[in-house]
């Protein structure tokens, strides 16, 4: 006869750009913790990597979703993939996200379009789909990804820091909303991280990149804990937590000016392919 312990399923969590950086240390920290996981993002052979890894190393269960999460399609291709489960999922880890730098006006308009899908409305949907579930169990997790972008406008990234500004102010309503019902909702806004995120925004030579980068695993220590404790808000960092909350000590337009230099001038400048 299997043993009681054998018996009872492992809690599932969802994360969401698991292929690399982020996304995919969050998947360590859970599949360590025992959570089954299912990884979603583009790239399948990278996501299978990472789910043979975790199997390997903690015997757990990790599916992979290659879905491309800028589509308007990509939320109900989860949901079907996962049927009955969507009900059953106890985290959710909505990491994917993308940025564009450059003269907003540069910028292709599908682009754009892409970006704020990703960044607001796939998160947005999942958050919708996911959470129906943990509120009749009483009981679930879940982390949107933010940034410290989220706390003034971003000349050369205008439309990015406007999408982690919806977050931060989405995910710190939901927090609201859910208090009290055994679910908890946490936004981690980190500084800039040291990830393929960053190689594609082209951020490495700006001051801001310079002076407050992270490691990937110093950002996900701090928001797993965060997530553990139900935290709403998690700015990882004395530097990225004085920077961002030293915008409300100012005027807009002085901290615009200086999100501007600090981000590299890249309103000045042509913006890189989408990734």
């Amino acid at each position: 006869m299997p043993s009681v312990a054998a018996q009872v399923p492992r809690p599932l969590a969802v994360v969401t750009g698991a292929s690399s950086g982020i996304g995919a240390e969050f998947a360590r920290r859970l599949a360590a913790d025992g959570h089954d996981l299912v990884l979603v993002a583009r790239s399948y052979s990278r996501l299978e990597r990472l789910a043979h890894e975790l199997r390997q190393s903690h015997g757990i269960r990790a599916e992979v979703l290659a879905v491309d999460l800028t589509l308007p399609s990509a939320v109900q291709r989860i949901a079907d993939a996962l049927g009955d489960r969507l009900q059953d999922v106890s985290v959710l880890i909505n990491n994917a996200g993308f940025g564009l730098s450059g003269a907003f006006s540069n910028q292709s308009e599908r682009d754009l379009v892409e970006l704020m899908q990703l960044n607001m409305t796939t998160l947005v949907q999942l958050c919708r789909r996911i959470l129906p579930g943990m509120l009749a169990r009483r009981t679930g997790r879940i982390l949107n990804v933010s940034s410290t972008a989220a706390f003034q406008p971003g000349p050369g990234f205008a439309v990015y820091c406007a999408t982690k500004s919806f977050v931060l102010s989405f995910s710190e309503a939901l927090a609201f909303e859910v208090s009290g019902t055994g679910v908890t909702v946490t936004c981690l806004a980190p500084g800039p991280v040291e990830t393929e995120f960053a190689s594609r925004a082209t951020m490495h030579e700006s001051p801001l990149f310079r002076w407050g980068k992270m490691s990937v695993r110093q950002c996900v220590d701090a928001g797993y804990r965060a997530l553990q404790k139900g935290k709403r808000l998690k700015i990882p960092g004395l530097f990225n937590h004085m920077l961002a909350f030293g915008t409300r000590l100012s005027s807009r337009r002085l901290t615009t000016s200086l999100a501007s230099w600090m981000l590299g001038g890249r309103w000045r400048q042509g913006s890189p392919p989408s990734p």
